[in-house]
């Protein structure tokens, strides 16, 4: 084994814990590397934002905030006479999860809390949330930051042995590379290069590992009502993923009136051409079901019968991709002939890839080149079926 896998191992299945923050924050840091696949060649030291690693916290930990049926995630300490929470961003997390109902107008799913991240990622889906749900969304996020530098500092033998003390980006040094969307004043965990290349590497394995020893975890944590909550039980909490597609009305609304405009589009896997809003769907590359981005670049329109009976939710081979590609481009070149669907576009090519740069003439050859490849390393990384 490499030294990071025994470092990932070790964590994982010997530290002590008395929460399950160490398994959280590596999942996280798994997570991290998989999302941003255009710096697995940097060879670089890699800064990553506590807030990033704290945003994926919010979808961990959403299932167990459940108001009707909280799963603690460790034992509750009394301190200086006081019950403590078992995590101690409890309260501000459950808080969101109880205004993300009230926006929705019901119950939420386990896997709601991915879906809720990735919309405040996304600058016109943000802002079409509510005042109260975004200062939820804030508070949640501070305490998670707070909270996430703990298992940062005890992560293997000794204080700080495997990660260093976080500092904010600007003091980091030169030979480091950000994620995207980094800025000045964000506290940032290094990852380094080799420790990075193993989560590339080994993502897969990471990821069932994480979930593994947190089902066995928490099935040994004692309940408030002095039960036992099933491993099988947190392993459905764990592994949900969203799959109802909420409507893209706006994004829909725009395509429709390129098309209006004369304006024609390719489907990328049938090459047939699409002239009229009655003509596609419009698809995500990369399924709902394995990754839920609504973000412009992953949102292309396509023939309907191919997309709801052939791609499914699977991924296009790598000969599908290569074929696709000039489609790919032609409709990244479209949304660019849109003032809203250019400024999204890019807005949301500046969160995700680090490496592509919208105010170029290339732009649309280089994003398709960028997203061809970025699915290509999901499907390797995941194993995906593909067509």
């Amino acid at each position: 084994m490499s030294s990071g896998s025994i470092i990932i191992s070790t964590i994982l299945k010997h530290d002590t814990k008395v929460t399950s923050y160490k398994i959280a924050l590596l999942r996280a840091i798994n997570d991290v590397v998989i999302s941003f696949p255009d710096l697995r060649n940097m060879n670089m030291a890699v800064a990553v934002p506590l807030r990033v690693l704290a945003q994926f916290w919010v979808a961990y930990y959403w299932p167990f905030v459940k108001p009707s049926e909280p799963i603690l995630q460790g034992q509750r300490a009394i301190i200086d006479g006081q019950l403590r929470n078992d995590m101690s961003f409890r309260p501000q997390l459950k808080k969101l999860r109880c205004q993300w109902e009230l926006s929705v107008g019901g119950t939420s799913k386990p896997s709601d809390g991915f879906y809720l991240i990735n919309e405040m990622r996304i600058p016109r889906k943000y802002q079409s949330y509510s005042k109260p749900l975004h200062k939820a969304y804030q508070a949640a996020l501070t305490a998670i930051n707070k909270a996430i530098e703990m298992p940062i500092r005890y992560a293997g033998l000794g204080h700080w042995s495997v990660f260093n003390k976080p500092l904010k980006y600007a003091e980091l040094s030169t030979q480091v590379v950000a994620i995207p969307g980094t800025v000045a004043e964000d506290k940032c965990l290094v990852i380094q290069a080799d420790l990075w290349q193993t989560f590339q590497e080994m993502s897969l394995w990471i990821e069932a590992l994480c979930i593994h020893e947190w089902c066995l975890f928490t099935e040994r944590v004692q309940q408030e009502n002095h039960s036992i909550v099933h491993r099988g039980c947190i392993y459905q909490l764990l592994t949900d993923r969203p799959d109802n597609r909420r409507p893209l009305t706006w994004e829909r609304n725009n395509v429709d009136l390129l098309l209006m405009e004369g304006t024609e589009f390719v489907c990328p896997w049938t090459q047939k051409r699409i002239h009229s809003p009655t003509q596609y769907d419009l698809d995500h590359l990369l399924p709902l079901s394995l990754y839920p981005i609504n973000e412009l670049w992953n949102l292309v329109p396509a023939d309907p019968n191919f997309n709801s009976h052939t791609k499914r939710d699977r991924l296009p081979s790598q000969t599908k991709l290569q074929q696709a590609q000039p489609s790919l481009e032609l409709t990244y070149k479209n949304y660019s002939k849109s003032g809203l669907l250019s400024l999204a576009l890019q807005e949301d090519v500046a969160v995700r890839f680090s490496t592509v740069f919208s105010d170029t003439a290339s732009f649309p050859g280089v994003l398709s080149t960028a997203v061809v490849d970025l699915i290509n390393i999901f499907a390797e990384s995941r194993n995906l079926a593909r067509f």
